[in-house]
């Protein structure tokens, strides 16, 4: 397996954004997600991508996971057949966790690579070719540069592939509010301790209130998230609180652009307040061809 440290040209590096305040170090909450990672999750993460993308989508397919993560959707590939399986990330935490699970659960696969690398290095991803399954859930809107991120990304799609993408709702003057809170998280130790006693405590309460009111077993909230992506609801809430770069946009933005590059709709989950807009774009036409 190879493992690059190249990073993009275009942006400032890794370490340095992070000490300025500017990044949150998604790879180290990751990497505590996976001390609870199970075969539960595994299973409903695959379940997640049958779910969007159809139950027998990606296998013989090859993949490619732009902004990994925790690496638990690239292994959800490899569990549903993919025949090549490429992970990037930015963060050197993130591509650690790949690592840690490619060595835990595919050892010896050779069609599974994972490499530290950029959605804005157009060099890094013209090195990469094209993919049946092109996948980035919640992660462009992190990298500083929203729309280059999403056109750099659009060329990895072959002619006839897939595109899944993930991005924050604008959510008007709360996505300002919402800027703000990510930057006092990420600028002294005090700060994030503050917004995480305060916003996890009022996110915890604000959730038992309601599901009493409901008549509803406040433990199921959690065990529903969990079935959703299997994902964990308390991770996701350190990622909202501290992930910056952050940038958002209204879903008529989104479907006008891959509009424009030759995308068409194919499938999509909307949310109504603060969360990730989902959609799967087919590409229709090939790069450098004329609308018609």
């Amino acid at each position: 397996m190879k493992t690059s440290t190249k990073a993009s040209t275009t942006a400032v590096p890794f370490e340095a954004d992070v000490r300025s305040g500017e990044r949150f170090e998604f790879g180290k909450n990751w990497a505590r997600f996976l001390s609870v990672l199970d075969e539960e999750r595994i299973e409903e993460a695959c379940k997640s991508l049958q779910r969007m993308l159809g139950d027998d989508s990606l296998s013989g397919r090859t993949f490619v996971d732009v902004g990994s993560g925790s690496g638990l959707f690239s292994l959800a590939a490899m569990r549903l057949g993919a025949v090549r399986v490429h992970s990037l990330d930015y963060d050197p935490s993130s591509v650690a966790c790949g690592l840690g699970l490619k060595a835990r659960f595919f050892p010896d696969a050779a069609n599974w690579t994972i490499e530290q690398g950029s959605a804005l290095d157009v060099e890094y991803l013209a090195t990469l070719g094209q993919f049946d399954i092109v996948y980035s859930w919640g992660v462009l809107h992190h990298t500083g540069a929203m729309w280059t991120a999403i056109e750099n990304v659009t060329s990895l799609v072959r002619n006839g592939g897939i595109l899944f993408v993930a991005i924050y709702n604008d959510q008007g003057w709360l996505t300002i509010a919402w800027r703000g809170i990510k930057r006092t998280y990420n600028r002294s130790v005090a700060g994030r301790w503050f917004i995480l006693a305060t916003f996890c405590s009022f996110f915890a309460i604000q959730g038992l209130v309601a599901d009493l009111v409901r008549l509803k077993n406040p433990f199921e909230r959690y065990a529903a998230y969990k079935r959703s992506r299997g994902m964990s609801r308390v991770h996701d809430w350190v990622d909202w609180l501290g992930g910056l770069p952050f940038e958002v946009s209204t879903p008529e933005r989104i479907f006008e652009f891959h509009k424009h590059k030759g995308f068409h709709l194919e499938n999509m989950l909307l949310r109504t307040g603060h969360g990730c807009n989902e959609f799967v774009f087919s590409r229709t036409r090939a790069i450098g061809a004329s609308p018609t």
